[in-house]
Order: C-alpha cells, then structure tokens, then sequence
C-alpha cells in the first residue's frame, strides 16, 4: 500500500454526557481546544482530513476543516462516524482512512505509519491501535473498499459494535507502550481533563 492515499476523519459525533453535553473537541487543554491539539498531530500524517460531527457545522468554522455528518440518523456511534469518513474519502480519491478520536490529545505521531506497516507486514485488511492490555478500534486503518459492507453492517444489519464488525477482516493491532503515559489517555471527565493539563505540562518541560 505504499502509494495509497490516507485520509484521517476525526471523530466528533458523540454527545459527551459525562461532560455534561456539548462538543467535548472544544473544551480547552493549555489554551487551545482538544480538537487543535488531535488536528496539530494527525495533520502531517494523513493526505487530507474530515471533521464528523452532527448538527451545525458553523461551530467549528475557526479549524478550516470539511464538516461531515452521520450518514445514519439515531447517534449509532463511532462505527456511523467511520462510515461518513469513507463515502468522504472514497469521493476524494483516497484508498485509506484512518479514524481518530477527538479528545486524545496526545495521540502518536507515528500513528498512520506504524498502522500502515502493520497492514503490508501482516497482509491484513485493515489495522487499530492498543495499548495498556486494551485495543482501541476508533483508532483504525480502513480501505474505503469497506465502504459498502460497512454501510450494510449498520443500516441493513443493525450492527453497532467496531469489534463484530472487524471481526469478519484479517486485523492487525499495533501495541503502543503506556509510558511515560497512555498515548490514548482519552479525556471523558472534568477529572481527566485536569490530568491531561498535567500530562501537557509534563510534556513540555525541558
């Protein structure tokens, strides 16, 4: 796949009710929203990228990124923000995308590269992240080739579930070390969000 296109969608469709509601992507870390922080590192990874988020667009208008909505009515998940990345990326002409969630700020630089090894090494179909004894499926490789089962699996199927739905590929995982800290510490909490101000903090000392 070395001359394949990849795409990123980032995935902003959930409606964060342990913050209360909202759009968690725009809550502040060090100054600057958690959606800057994800777009600061996955954008020198990726040929393009897409924002999925439902509801007004206008919102995000400060990033300068294309705004796509659930193709699935009924908030059916991170597997509905997937599907919109790839009918995104298949009408740019991308073969891959990979999918990121929006409120880990620190997620690896390396992430596409090291996911993309992964696929040709093992000649899988596509290929997510783990971590801490954990596989973290929103942070996946998918061939817009997918496209169509995937779209069958959540609007003919019923199907919800990342896992049940890559079950039926040949999937490669990607382990990830957890120090100094969890690249994927996800932020779910006000009580997370002031750890990943420490985590930040930590990060930038000399």
């Amino acid at each position: 796949m070395s001359g394949d296109r990849v795409g990123a969608v980032l995935l902003a469709g959930g409606r964060a009710r342990r913050m209360g509601g909202g759009d968690k992507c725009l809550l502040m870390l060090q100054g600057r929203p958690l959606l800057a922080h994800v777009v600061a590192r996955i954008t020198p990874q990726v040929a393009a990228l897409v924002l999925n988020a439902n509801g007004d667009p206008d919102r995000f208008r400060a990033f300068g990124l294309e705004v796509v909505a659930d193709p699935c009515p009924g908030f059916l998940g991170p597997l509905a923000g997937v599907l919109a990345g790839l009918l995104w990326a298949r009408e740019q002409g991308l073969s891959w995308v990979v999918s990121v969630a929006t409120d880990t700020p620190f997620l690896p630089r390396d992430l596409v590269a090291q996911l993309r090894r992964a696929v040709a090494r093992e000649r899988a179909e596509l290929a997510c992240a783990a971590s801490g004894g954990r596989t973290h499926p929103v942070f996946g490789l998918w061939p817009t080739a997918l496209t169509d089962a995937l779209a069958r699996y959540l609007q003919e199927e019923g199907g919800r579930k990342i896992d049940r739905f890559t079950a039926r590929y040949r999937l490669a995982v990607v382990d990830y070390p957890t120090t100094p800290h969890d690249p994927f510490f996800n932020i779910n909490t006000p009580e997370d969000l002031a750890r990943a101000e420490r985590l930040a903090a930590e990060d930038a000392a000399p």
